[in-house]
């Protein structure tokens, strides 16, 4: 992954080619077809639209034109008065046959392939202005040197007629550049957020810690990847048209010239990108750490009042500045490549102001080339060179670009490849049904390094509570997490009901960024409740006040500052009572409550006919449940009455 080669083609394929054409089997050979084919036709397309404004031209101001574009007529007549129209035709015709064979792969992405061929058409375009630039250079300076005055303010008017033309053309290049690249990325984060919030892929990415840092990959390394992406496609077209344009005008004007350029350009690209690898992983580094820091500082934030009452300051300094110097020393060593990558690609374009006068100036004192060719030349060269040295002039932004490319690539790749299982691990069975029911469960850690709870059977009758009790450490949230599918590492089978009807009530509540109306309906926002229901919900769990106190249901708080944690499992207590779910799963969701309190929202979660289990420590939820879970430590259990277990503690 640190090196500029055809798999990190591949990876840059996959990520950037499903915004315009679908991923399959040799997708990726038809998706640049149709690139090319559409580069074909929009020159196709500049070519008829020259055409026509030249033929108009020289049949209204033929005098003028042809003293401002000399040549230009005759070169247009030789194409469209010839055999040679067939070729133009081609170009328009095949490649608009070609779109409506893949129609029904690419009417879904229209809109990319049409802000792509007005950005493509203006990058033409702008083009096209470069090189009417270095003719009218050419004449203009070479009328400056012959003390021409016609000439010289002839071609000023042009000059300045093509600066009035050229502006609104580039802006609005910018302009659709722009609007594109925000588009791409809407849509390349709508995919990774889709994927990511799915099939519970931040949890395994979370609980797995093979990839760092997904928030800023699909943040800032999307962002970058569609900005970079636009950018180096439109360098690599008009460094293609530059080639195709200049190297005629160039050639016209010195063959010697034109073959040292190839020369010193291919030379020149071999070496800086033997140089440049080193900069791809020093620069995945640096995203990776830079984002490491920044999570350090959101630490901080999101856990202040903890550190304060710790006064844990020192500490976290310690932690956030270890987090910033590893990030200082990557960049250190980063700049360091830079500058010997500098020290070449510097040389490398200053030697190109001198050389092409060096080779044109025998030529020009023997009176064979005029001033304004060397001018021309300089122009032409300096484009030549640039469109053939792309490596050269652009490796820092290149080398960054590829560590991108490949935190997107390793990214996507999880997101996925579902999790193979390796030889000798085993999967817990699961089948959906009522009633909740766990045979022979064996419940490993995700590492599989520990074996929690072994041989574990029971079945929960509809209607009634198991309340699983025991020692901190012996597996009882884990035991959880297998019940919701979180965990899949053991043997056995379990039996459980769809997740959606299902609710789990952690410790420490989930609060959601929103108003108060979609704290109380999560996870299913989106559910029609009048405010008399949530009023009377509130005030089953004691929180009457609390719409009062925050300015009504929709005002948008920070809940988990806002309110305390026993408020916050009292609005948990409130969800459940709102979304009436079959099952109901408590992980010590009553811990930061009193007895009274307690009490309250048990009875109310008894009547509700919800069928629960809770985790908890405290002796007073054995008269909410029906049955009780030990775990024992060393894998051991025990299933008994709640009376059984009362009777042994007296």
């Amino acid at each position: 992954m640190n090196k500029f080669d055809t798999q990190l083609w591949q990876r840059f394929l996959r990520i950037a080619q499903p915004f315009f054409y679908p991923l399959e089997a040799g997708s990726d050979k038809v998706f640049l077809s149709l690139l090319f084919l559409l580069l074909i036709f929009l020159a196709a397309t500049v070519f008829v639209l020259v055409s026509v404004v030249t033929i108009a031209s020289q049949y209204i101001f033929p005098d003028f034109f042809n003293s401002i574009a000399p040549g230009l007529y005759e070169s247009i007549s030789s194409i469209i008065y010839t055999p040679n129209i067939t070729i133009v035709l081609l170009m328009l015709l095949v490649p608009i046959g070609t779109f409506l064979w893949y129609r029904n792969q690419i009417k879904t992405r229209w809109q990319p392939w049409a802000f792509l061929s007005v950005l493509l058409f203006l990058s033409l375009s702008v083009s096209g202005l470069n090189i009417i630039i270095s003719y009218v250079g050419n004449f203009f300076t070479t009328a400056l040197a012959e003390r021409d005055q016609d000439n010289f303010w002839r071609f000023l008017y042009v000059y300045a007629s093509v600066f009035v033309v050229g502006t609104p053309i580039v802006v609005i290049y910018y302009y659709t550049r722009d609007r594109l690249g925000n588009y791409w990325r809407k849509w390349l984060t709508d995919k990774f957020l889709d994927q990511y919030l799915s099939q519970r892929a931040f949890y395994k990415i979370e609980s797995d810690n093979k990839l760092d840092n997904p928030d800023q990959r699909i943040t800032e390394d999307i962002k970058a990847f569609t900005i970079t992406s636009l950018r180096f496609l439109l360098i690599i077209l008009s460094s293609i048209i530059d080639v195709i344009s200049f190297t005629g005008i160039l050639w016209s004007i010195s063959k010697s010239l034109s073959a040292f350029l190839l020369i010193y350009a291919s030379i020149g690209t071999i070496i800086t990108i033997f140089i440049g690898q080193r900069l791809i992983p020093l620069n995945f580094n640096q995203l990776r750490r830079e984002a490491d820091f920044r999570y350090g500082l959101i630490h901080v934030r999101d856990n202040a009042e903890s550190i304060a009452f710790y006064q844990g300051e020192e500490q976290e300094l310690i932690q956030v500045k270890h987090r910033f110097f590893r990030a200082f020393q990557n960049f250190n060593l980063l700049i360091g490549w830079q500058r010997n990558v500098d020290y070449f690609t510097t040389s490398y374009g200053y030697a190109v102001i001198i050389i092409p006068s060096l080779i044109l100036a025998p030529i020009y004192f023997a009176g064979t080339i005029k001033y304004g060719d060397i001018t021309q030349a300089n122009f032409a060269f300096t484009q030549v060179l640039e469109a053939f040295s792309i490596v050269v002039s652009q490796i820092e932004v290149l080398s960054a670009f590829a560590a991108g490319v490949n935190r997107l690539s390793t990214f996507s790749e999880f997101l996925e490849s579902p999790k193979s299982i390796d030889e000798g691990e085993t999967q817990i069975d699961m089948t959906v049904d009522f009633p909740l029911a766990l045979e022979h469960i064996t419940v490993n850690t995700p590492n599989y390094q520990k074996i929690l709870v072994k041989d574990l059977s029971l079945s929960l009758p509809e209607g009634q509570g198991l309340l699983i009790m025991g020692q901190s450490g012996v597996g009882k949230s884990s035991l959880l997490r297998t019940i919701a599918g979180l965990w899949t590492s053991g043997t056995g089978r379990l039996v459980r009901p769809e997740l959606s009807s299902m609710l789990f009530l952690p410790q420490r509540p989930y609060m959601i960024l929103g108003t108060l109306r979609q704290q109380l309906l999560y996870p299913n926002s989106n559910r029609e409740v009048n405010e008399t229901e949530l009023y009377q919900v509130l005030e089953l769990v004691n929180l009457a006040d609390l719409p009062e106190r925050v300015s009504g249901f929709d005002t948008e708080l920070d809940w988990a500052n806002v309110l305390s944690v026993g408020e916050q499992q009292r609005l948990a207590f409130a969800r459940l009572l709102l979304s009436k779910p079959r099952y109901a799963i408590l992980d010590e969701a009553t811990s930061a409550l009193d007895l009274k309190n307690e009490e309250l929202l048990y009875k109310k979660l008894h009547e509700s006919e919800t069928t629960y289990i809770s985790v908890g420590h405290r002796i007073s939820l054995l008269r909410y449940h029906n049955k009780v879970l030990e775990l024992m430590g060393d894998q051991k259990w025990r299933l008994v009455s709640t009376e059984e277990y009362r009777a042994e503690m007296i």
